[in-house]
């Protein structure tokens, strides 16, 4: 089976994303299908993966760095190659320049396209294109790429809700997100968690909060850190460690400066080695996840391999399947309010203990176990496909961008 993985992002760039493709390539490659990775090409990169990556010429996005435009248009000995390859079924990740792409290839060959539904892109539209309506039209287009799909995927309800509340009306199958990490045994746990405390120079009685991710403000960071100033009034001893990077790391810093809370709170910058993400997890006390943006949070999970509980905001979609105090912890989106949650968790142990081994036990789910799912449909699809004829619906293409 030859799948086409389409996604405007991937390594070295890293978001949940395109930690997503690329669970889907490595599980499926060791499988014995032949995924193949296309996405926008990255200066002095390359790439040194068991699966095949063809990228083709982008430029940077200053507005939206480190992500990069696609000019795929531009490189006719990309397109050249990836029309030669006999895709079975392509996957868009994305409903932009790789998505329309994936969505062209479909229509040429006659094979079924899949499209996952991953991000609010609604906020990120209007913070690029800076008037609204320009958003809005732009949005309008992405509804109608979606509806062109063959089948349409999302992460979770809330997602679903999301673009449902975009406008799009047709047909919606919930494929759930994953984690690569491994539930650690107790003596790996043990080993994770003094190499972390002592990397992050850190005694055992300092409390350790993490967060892992995309430094922007869409993520709710500003909130995390007015709670740490607010910590630091009351004398409360602990470390806030940012892990990532994003635009808004340097203003996120001077923020932190001006709060004079830089003892505190650390950024440790973009973490690529895994064994690294492990070390810091373990290392942990509580994962801080308030952000009103994401659809789901990949590192929510990966936390709770680590037994490690999450706080999330109350009607974020993240938050989806949180019980506060089973699995995870919910607080209003209120600097008061996240503090006085902090406080409350930081006093009971026991509580900590309690939700995190209940996040271990319900949203834990290996990328290894949600793969096993996506290919069996994939095979699912494309025998549905042929019954159908090669004609799922009547709207076949998109509309020119």
């Amino acid at each position: 089976m030859v799948v086409g993985l389409f996604n405007d992002s991937f390594d070295p760039i890293l978001d949940g994303v395109g930690v997503c493709v690329r669970n889907y390539a490595h599980w499926m490659k060791s499988w014995g299908s032949s995924p193949v990775v296309i996405t926008p090409s990255v200066p002095n990169y390359e790439d040194h993966n068991e699966f095949s990556v063809l990228r083709f010429r982008s430029v940077q996005l200053p507005a939206m760095a480190p992500y990069r435009a696609g000019l795929p248009g531009l490189d006719p000995e990309f397109l050249r190659r990836v029309y030669n390859i006999e895709f079975d079924l392509v996957h868009a990740h994305c409903p932009f320049v790789s998505g329309s792409v994936a969505l062209k290839i479909a229509r040429k060959r006659g094979i079924p396209i899949v499209a996952t539904f991953h991000s609010k892109y609604r906020e990120d539209l209007r913070k690029a294109l800076y008037f609204e309506k320009t958003a809005d039209l732009a949005l309008s287009y992405i509804i109608r790429f979606y509806e062109a799909a063959d089948y349409v995927w999302v992460p979770n309800e809330a997602t679903a809700r999301t673009l449902r509340d975009y406008g799009y009306e047709g047909s919606l199958e919930i494929m759930p997100n994953g984690a690569d990490l491994p539930v650690p045994t107790p003596a790996e746990y043990a080993s994770y968690r003094e190499a972390g405390r002592r990397y992050l120079d850190v005694d055992g009685g300092t409390f350790v909060f993490l967060f892992i991710g995309q430094h922007r403000w869409e993520k709710n960071v500003r909130l995390i850190i007015d709670a740490m100033k607010a910590l630091s009034e009351r004398s409360v001893r602990y470390r806030m460690v940012f892990g990532g990077s994003g635009y808004a790391e340097k203003e996120m810093k001077k923020l932190v400066s001006r709060y004079r809370i830089e003892e505190s709170v650390s950024f440790l910058g973009a973490i690529v080695e895994r064994e690294e993400i492990k070390r810091l997890y373990a290392a942990a006390d509580l994962f801080l996840f308030p952000s009103m943006y994401d659809t789901v949070g990949l590192v929510v999970r990966e936390a709770a391999a680590f037994g490690l509980p999450s706080v999330l905001t109350v009607r974020s979609s993240a938050a989806e399947g949180i019980v506060d105090g089973e699995n995870g912890f919910l607080t209003e989106n209120s600097v008061d309010r996240f503090v006085e949650k902090l406080g409350e968790i930081m006093g009971s142990e026991a509580a900590r203990r309690r939700a995190g081994e209940g996040a271990r036990e319900t949203i834990y789910v290996s990328w290894e176990h949600v793969v096993r799912r996506v290919e069996g449909r994939y095979r699912s699809i494309i025998e549905e496909f042929r019954d159908f004829g090669g004609h799922r619906h009547e709207a076949r293409s998109l509309p020119d961008q």
